[in-house]
């Protein structure tokens, strides 16, 4: 599957995505992530964030949302090029009474 941003590992478990102006409005889908993560934002212009039964968001520098393991969300696209660092939280799994991490899955 192809994602509709470019993405650039800034450190374990973070990430720089920047989705281009010139993106196909089609592109941005409604979509679950297998892990939790916080998204900053570091550049926006116009873009929305919008989860499951809740109305849109604009998307302003600095801002910090939280986005939960299989939550149905997407981006509603603005001006120019959105750039977020996302976060991925490690996904934890009960073995035997012990926590154990899993390997982190792209999304």
């Amino acid at each position: 599957m192809k994602h509709p941003f470019s993405e650039e590992l800034v450190s374990e478990n973070i990430y720089l995505r920047t989705f281009a102006e010139g993106i196909d409005n089609d592109e941005l889908i409604w979509h679950r992530d297998h892990e939790d993560r916080v998204i900053t934002v570091v550049e926006s212009k116009g873009w929305k964030f919008q989860a499951e039964d809740k109305l849109p968001i604009d998307l302003a520098t600095d801002d910090r949302i939280e986005v939960k393991a299989e939550e149905w969300h997407r981006v509603i696209k603005g001006q120019g090029n959105l750039v977020v660092e996302v976060q991925k939280k490690p996904i934890m799994k009960i073995i035997k009474g012990k926590h154990k991490k899993t390997k982190q899955r792209r999304a």
